[in-house]
């Protein structure tokens, strides 16, 4: 016996107990049969039912969504298009079908036309159009560059590649050539240099070697360092250092930006006006230094958007992997925190991150804690310190960072992202320009907070950590104990080691102190107040107390601070990195302490650096220095910055020159100049 199959129609299921009256060749097993299948589908009706019952509105939505769906389907009927209408369809099919060649009528017409501008600009005034022209030929050779490597890479690979393939069978003994060369060149120019400019620069280049014997010392794996990555990292510092403390033409170049960079940053000045008044700049941090992170946050999220941050990172960080030999990972992160922060710059390569080896993990954090972020840059430009300096110390600590990083965890796994695998930054998420300007601001918010309540709370924490601790010295009687002078004793052998003079070692090792263990932001603008004592004049002692440093001193420190290397950035790596990479959160937690001392090292490493390229100026102004000399007699007639001031003195003198304004020289001035010079002209007659 078969069970007969229910029959269905256009309007659902027949009724079950019409087709079994009808049928008398049914027995009673497929009766029963029969009457569980209407129980189950009375049942299933009825569940629809009380479905209906709670949707009714649902329901009534999706029928008058079908009928307005089928009426609208009725009403579409051909009709005929106007005269307009077929020539707009013409328009837009030609467009469609010669889209390219349009575009690149568009792009030859907007090139023309600026190439006209920046001809007409140089020939009314070149000098003055001077900064275009660099800019219009840079664009053009990286142009060009990027046209020729996209278009004929695997042609320029295949011209390279019989030196490629001689090099490799010469490595062997090439590499110990290359290694050896430029330590010969080091060791002559540092004879050479210190007949020149003295000893000081000795002293660098020992704490320089000391730095990198403590870390192959306490190295995670000090037999398997890789040195390439070392010595090549060190010397793109010394490279990056010459070009620009020691030759005119890059010493002039970044002196230029560095102006450039404060003009731009008062720009911010016109927000802060408007909202918080004329009288904005008596509460100086509050509404000055901190409308200059915004202000930078949303210039740097518009380059972002446009490409062009991705595209210098890239260039950068291309650099930095073909002459350090590092992974595409490591440089791109490293090249990133030269303009963006330590928590932004991993963002660029977030898809690779859960692929990256322990060893990269630590290289990318010890990257941000040796470099520092371009908004914040902004704001210690605003303190009073160098422009130049702290440009030069962002550029060269990126190199820096991986030579320490792959000295303190040398790589031991195969990396399994290179080149090949086809890395790609990631890009902006924003639609157009003024959104990613909306965002770029809209971010900052978070980071001006952190830098406020940072500074309100470390502060009042110092304070009550030198009242406490000014009250246990004051049981010994030593009641001027504080957390300053603690640090300065522990950090006073690092930083005379950088080349900083005995009596500024104290006082720069507590500026040391105060980064390590608080933030950079406290170091620096107690570094503002000493530049600024200094360039005020005055006694350099005050009830035994130092005042300020000499210039060389400073320059070393602004090197030396110029990191995120402290305890409370360690949480926000941590924090940051867990939540980009999750699988990577063990890795994150067990080698940030290390990243951190990495970072700190690296600091050092480009301070020394940093202190061998100074070339030691006048420290003082040449009226405060006279004046100081003239009142003691048993002042230095050898010292060079006397002998180069009153050469100064006389010198415009005899040319009619204005040499001061309001008359700072005094008489005592010029008797000390005869003194030192013996000068036997009208002056000191």
């Amino acid at each position: 016996m078969e069970l007969t199959e229910t029959n269905r129609d256009h309007s659902g299921l027949h009724n079950l107990a019409f087709q079994n009256d009808s049928d008398d060749g049914v027995d009673d097993t497929n009766l029963k049969g029969l009457g569980g299948n209407l129980q189950r589908i009375k049942n299933s009706q009825h569940k629809k039912t009380v479905h209906t019952d709670q949707g009714d509105e649902y329901i009534n939505i999706e029928s008058d969504l079908h009928e307005n769906k089928r009426a609208s389907v009725d009403d579409e009927q051909p009709r005929l298009k106007g005269h307009l209408e077929k020539r707009y369809d013409e328009v837009c099919e030609f467009c469609k079908a010669y889209k390219t060649r349009i575009h690149y009528v568009v792009y030859g017409i907007l090139i023309t036309a600026y190439f006209a501008v920046v001809i007409a600009a140089c020939s009314l005034n070149f000098q003055r159009a001077l900064l275009l022209f660099v800019i219009t030929v840079l664009a053009i050779i990286f142009i060009c560059w990027d046209f020729l490597i996209a278009k004929y890479e695997d042609r320029i690979a295949a011209f390279f590649s019989p030196g490629d393939q001689y090099l490799k069978k010469q490595w062997f003994w090439l590499k110990w050539v290359l290694c050896v060369i430029p330590i010969i060149i080091i060791i002559c120019w540092l004879i050479f240099d210190t007949t020149k400019q003295g000893s000081r620069q000795l002293i660098s280049f020992g704490g320089l070697v000391m730095y990198v014997l403590l870390m192959l010392i306490f190295s995670k794996y000090p037999t398997r360092v890789a040195w390439r990555p070392v010595f090549s990292g060190i010397g793109m510092q010394f490279i990056l250092g010459i070009l620009i403390l020691r030759t005119k033409v890059g010493f002039d170049v970044f002196n230029w930006l560095g102006i450039q960079i404060q003009t731009f940053l008062e720009y911010s000045d016109t927000g802060a006006k408007f909202v918080f008044g004329d009288k904005y700049t008596e509460h100086f941090f509050a509404f000055k230094v901190l409308p200059i992170v915004v202000f930078f946050s949303t210039v740097m999220s518009m380059l972002y958007h446009i490409g062009f941050m991705q595209w210098l990172i890239g260039k950068v960080g291309w650099i930095m992997h073909v002459f350090m030999g590092t992974t595409p990972v490591e440089s791109l992160v490293a090249a990133g925190n030269i303009f963006v922060g330590q928590t932004e710059s991993p963002l660029l390569v977030r898809p690779y991150l859960p692929y990256i080896t322990k060893s990269e993990l630590h290289a990318v954090m010890t990257a941000g804690f040796s470099t520092i972020a371009g908004s914040v840059l902004g704001a210690y430009i605003s303190f009073g310190v160098s422009s130049s300096h702290l440009l030069t110390a962002s550029v060269m600590s990126a190199p820096a960072s991986l030579a320490a990083s792959k000295l303190f965890w040398p790589e031991t796994e195969k990396p399994l992202v290179t080149l090949r695998s086809g890395i790609q930054m990631a890009k902006s998420e924003s639609k157009n320009l003024l959104e990613a300007a909306s965002q770029g601001a809209s971010t900052s918010i978070g980071l001006v907070a952190n830098i406020a309540v940072n500074v309100i709370s470390f502060l009042s924490l110092l304070s009550f950590l030198d009242s406490a601790l000014s009250w246990v010295g004051n049981l010994f009687d030593y009641p001027q104990l504080t957390f300053e002078n603690i640090c300065a004793y522990v950090f006073m052998p690092f930083s005379f080691m950088m080349g900083i003079d005995w009596e500024d070692s104290f006082i720069v090792g507590g500026l040391l102190g105060y980064k390590t263990f608080f933030n950079e932001f406290l170091a620096y603008e107690r570094l503002s107040k000493l530049i600024q004592n200094r360039e005020r004049g005055g006694s350099m002692y005050i009830n035994g107390v130092k005042q300020y440093m000499t210039v060389r001193s400073e320059v070393i420190a602004t090197y030396a601070l110029c990191g995120f290397a402290n305890f409370g950035s360690l949480g926000l790596v941590i924090g940051g990195l867990t939540s980009i990479a999750p699988s990577k959160k063990k890795e994150i937690a067990d080698g940030a302490f290390r990243a951190m001392i990495a970072g700190t090292a690296a600091c050092f490493m480009t301070a020394c650096v940093a202190g061998m390229l100074t070339v030691p100026g006048l420290e003082v102004p040449c009226h405060i220095l006279l004046g100081n000399a003239s009142n003691f007699t048993d002042f230095l007639a050898n010292s060079t910055q006397l002998i180069e001031c009153c050469q100064h003195l006389f010198t415009s003198a005899n040319h009619s020159e204005k040499i001061f304004s309001g008359g700072n020289y005094s008489l005592n001035s010029w008797k000390v100049c005869c003194q030192i010079l013996g000068q036997p002209a009208f002056h000191c007659t």
